[in-house]
């Protein structure tokens, strides 16, 4: 087993899987995007998720171990398929997705190895897609029991959310991560009319109990509340070449320097920046070296002065 104590660790929880495009196909899933990057700022990353028993998985285990993750949390399942996804673009390059129903990793089972791995992490992230189904969704809310720091990124994929499952989640939770699309559906489902920025973001905060919550807003950069500040950031400008998984990535960046007890600042930079990165780049996972990407942080992120601050 790896020992996870001598350095940060981050356990991702659930869809590994195939995207499907109109002229190819590539490995993804939000867990797989995620522990990617964080591997590559030398943060010892896991994925708990489940494959088929079949030449898709197979490539999906190959894959995870040349990227240099553990593939010992990574279940086969001989009765289920492995997932895949087909995506399409909008004329703004924006993705939609229509998801095989039934995948493996539907069928995701309670471990106490994967609880103890949890039990021992810094972070456990998880996502809306994981609860679409009860047998998953048990055992993310089994192992939720034994996580230090509980990330729920919400990314709604319709039609494969139920708001009560996610708003079980989100009083659960310790940093939630939306878009402000996100933001106001739920504001709608709990009841509240929504006004201004800062106040929907602290009812949120108020109303599940949750310390921080990331609001991203694509082009117009996003907002960040931790405790009782309220952080607004811009973009970092680029030229943009592929939007799959641009949140993933500033996830992970978003964490990679949380875990490192950065200061909020140079913790919204980072992870703008790698979000920027990427966006740059083909792929929610292109091969590149965390050289480059200090260079590109040093090149193009916007200054502390441009992070808007507000105590509320």
């Amino acid at each position: 087993m790896t020992d996870i104590s001598a350095k940060p660790s981050v356990v991702c929880f659930g869809e590994v899987l195939w995207d499907i495009f109109p002229t190819y196909k590539r490995i993804g899933g939000a867990p797989l995007n995620v522990a990617f990057h964080l591997h590559k700022f030398n943060i010892d990353s896991h994925i708990i998720t489940k494959i088929g028993q079949d030449e898709l998985g197979s490539k999906i285990l190959d894959r995870i171990t040349n990227d240099g993750i553990p593939t010992a949390t990574v279940q086969v399942d001989p009765n289920h398929q492995t997932g895949t996804v087909f995506a399409t673009f909008d004329d703004n390059n924006d993705a939609s997705y229509e998801f095989l129903d039934q995948g493996a990793w539907d069928y995701i089972d309670f471990k106490q190895s994967d609880y103890d791995l949890v039990a021992k992490s810094d972070a456990f992230v998880f996502g809306t897609l994981a609860s679409r189904k009860e047998h998953t969704r048990n055992t993310l809310h089994q192992l939720l029991e034994a996580a230090k720091y509980k990330v729920y990124d919400v990314n709604f994929r319709p039609p494969h959310y139920n708001l009560d499952f996610v708003t079980e989640l989100m009083k659960k939770s310790d940093l939630l991560k939306m878009n402000k699309a996100e933001l106001k559906e739920i504001l709608e489902y709990i009841g509240k009319a929504y006004t201004t920025e800062e106040e929907a973001v602290k009812y949120i905060q108020d109303y599940f109990k949750c310390n921080e919550i990331i609001v991203s807003k694509g082009s117009k950069g996003g907002i960040y509340q931790s405790n009782d500040i309220f952080y607004r950031f811009p973009a970092v400008e680029i030229v943009i070449k592929d939007t799959v998984g641009s949140g993933d990535s500033f996830l992970a960046g978003f964490l990679a320097e949380k875990i490192k007890k950065s200061n909020d600042l140079e913790v919204i930079k980072k992870a703008s920046s790698l979000g920027a990165y990427i966006t740059s780049h083909a792929g929610a996972c292109p091969p590149y070296r965390l050289e480059d990407f200090h260079l590109f942080y040093e090149e193009n992120t916007f200054h502390d002065q441009d992070i808007i601050q507000v105590k509320l």
